[in-house]
């Protein structure tokens, strides 16, 4: 899946110009071995970029401003080598718009005991020079993430790497635009929220469309390419007939193929990355889109039904900050439908009517034609199959009237304990943390929606930097949780982001 840009992470060291040429010289000597074996080591998904020692207001001021202004630099990493007056670094910080990693670490890893003296002592200040320009970051209130730790220690390479793609998220979040087919579900709360404000704070564009302006792009795609895309579902897909005539089956299939291409045209053209629809409002449409959009999830775009805006721009952010993962497990729309809650075997099965992305499927992908009780259309096509197994966080963005609060939940994906034969959707079983009990109930305290943006490959510390990046406030439930203490959370928070 592709952003657009080919992001890169400056590196910028802080000293002063009162220790010398050649203490100097060691500092970026130092600082360009530390960007040379970080981007050897295999372990971060974007390059780094060493900065020629920054020591002076000027200087200081000028680099951010350059990162600002370079469309590929995400982020910038600091580290102060040696001691760099805090006071330095106010108006570069003041006017630097982009995320912020404080590396507080130094050069050696060890204490060399038997040599040590005062002129390494000069040279080597990290311990003290961190904290001050640290001092001054927090005095004026800038969002940043700080890790610590030796630079050539796997843990803390780790750690880089994963605030990289939260930064990556940060930064195409102001790139975001959902495309609204139609509006919300009539009656329902949880998909509305003040688009205005979540443009303000995200930088997303939410535009609707009349259905039939939708359905006019998917009736002009044209009968030769409508059967090469069946073709690619029939190589790709087990055909799994149920009965059905095989020529009824095909037309069924056909329709959703028809839909996928209308809708990606009409996507590309009018630059959206993100798309909702509704069941109660298809126009002329002869299907709801089901095989249609889980096959344009799968190509990265956000999704969120009955017009669930927010969910499919989080599905679409989510999707951004996972892509290129080693091994990657899949992003989702995803729904909570039903409880087992047999003691031992609690969770929740996931679902959707029909849409859920087919990168989290585990063993093979079925396409089946069944009756749809919602929509009013005829029986649509849609890929089945289960999901995959492990831990995983679900995510539910809602909007509380005078703010936006993201919920984040860690859950441990497992397989169903029988088959389910006569259900014709794609499904997930997972038993959210601490337990079934605590986490709904947390869930359900914290206002948490029946839709959730879902991700293998995400951590909850991930999308909880970039809610704090955002300015929003985030809850997690997680192993730790206890409602005792959650219910004081919010209302700890309800006074600090209110």
């Amino acid at each position: 899946m592709k952003t657009g840009r080919d992001y890169k992470f400056w590196f910028c060291t802080g000293s002063q110009d009162l220790y010398g040429d050649e203490c100097l010289k060691k500092v970026a000597e130092h600082s360009k071995i530390m960007v040379a074996e970080l981007n050897k080591s295999g372990m971060f998904p974007y390059e780094i970029v060493w900065k020629p020692t920054l020591l002076t207001n000027a200087m200081i001021r000028q680099t951010f401003n350059e990162a600002n202004a370079d469309e590929n630099c995400a982020g910038v990493i600091t580290w102060m080598h040696t001691f760099s007056p805090a006071k330095s670094w106010i108006l570069g910080l003041q006017e630097y718009r982009k995320p912020l990693l404080h590396l507080h670490t130094q050069f050696n890893q060890e204490i060399p005991y038997d040599t040590i003296d005062m002129d390494f002592m000069n040279e080597n200040q990290s311990a003290h020079g961190d904290r001050e320009y640290g001092h001054i970051v927090t005095r004026m209130g800038i969002e940043r993430k700080v890790v610590v730790g030796h630079w050539s220690d796997k843990k803390v390479q780790e750690k880089v790497a994963s605030w990289m793609r939260t930064a990556v998220g940060i930064m195409e979040s102001s790139h975001i635009r959902v495309m609204r087919v139609a509006d919300n579900m009539r009656n329902v709360a949880v998909t509305e929220g003040d688009k205005v404000e979540a443009q303000i704070k995200f930088g997303w564009e939410i535009d609707a469309y009349p259905v039939n302006e939708i359905a006019e792009a998917v009736a002009a795609v044209s009968e030769a390419d409508t059967n090469a895309l069946v073709e690619e579902y029939y190589s790709k897909y087990q055909i799994i007939l149920e009965g059905r005539d095989e020529k009824e089956f095909r037309q069924h299939v056909a329709v959703q193929a028809q839909i996928e291409l209308g809708f990606e045209r009409f996507l590309e053209e009018k630059n959206y990355q993100a798309i909702v629809t509704h069941f109660g409002d298809l126009g002329a449409l002869k299907q709801l889109p089901g095989l249609a959009i889980q096959r344009l999830m799968e190509k990265g775009y956000g999704f969120g039904g009955e017009g669930d805006w927010k969910t499919a721009a989080m599905v679409r952010l989510m999707k951004i900050m996972a892509a290129g993962v080693k091994d990657a497990k899949g992003t989702s729309f995803m729904e909570d439908y039903t409880y087992n809650l047999v003691p031992g075997k609690e969770g929740i099965l996931q679902a959707h009517m029909l849409e859920v992305c087919p990168t989290i499927a585990d063993g093979p992908i079925g396409i089946k034609v069944n009756p749809l009780s919602m929509g009013d259309r005829e029986d649509p096509a849609r890929l089945v199959f289960t999901s995959k197994e492990g831990p995983a966080v679900a995510t539910s963005l809602i909007d509380l009237g005078n703010r936006f609060r993201l919920i984040i939940n860690e859950v441990d994906c497992k397989k169903v304990e029988k088959p389910m034969p006569k259900l014709p959707v794609a499904t997930a079983f997972w038993t959210p943390q601490p337990d079934l009990y605590t986490g709904a109930e947390a869930w359900i305290l914290a206002g948490g929606a029946h839709h959730t943006a879902f991700s293998y490959d995400l951590t909850a510390e991930q999308m909880g930097d970039w809610a704090a990046a955002m300015g929003i406030e985030a809850v997690y439930i997680d192993k730790d949780t206890t409602i005792r203490q959650f219910k004081n959370e919010l209302k700890w928070n309800s006074v600090f982001y209110r």
